[in-house]
């Protein structure tokens, strides 16, 4: 069950709630009971060694449009 992070107005309290994607906007009180809330955007870090395997791709030539214009 994906993990949604909201901000109370009232209190200032950030939390997590675990909620199936069909209730993710229910309004949803923080722990103290406050029922201004707002979902904030949460972004995911991956850890591990991601790409270093054989099928990963080649290097580029790096910036903006793969080096031809210098701009590495």
């Amino acid at each position: 069950m994906p993990r949604y992070e909201y901000r109370c107005r009232t209190c200032g309290d950030t939390f997590e709630r675990a909620l199936p994607m069909s209730e993710s906007g229910s309004p949803t009180p923080c722990p103290q009971g406050h029922g201004d809330t707002v979902k904030l955007l949460s972004t995911v870090a991956l850890a591990g060694r991601a790409g270093t395997g054989p099928a990963a791709a080649p290097p580029s030539g790096g910036g903006c449009c793969g080096g031809a214009c210098g701009c590495r």
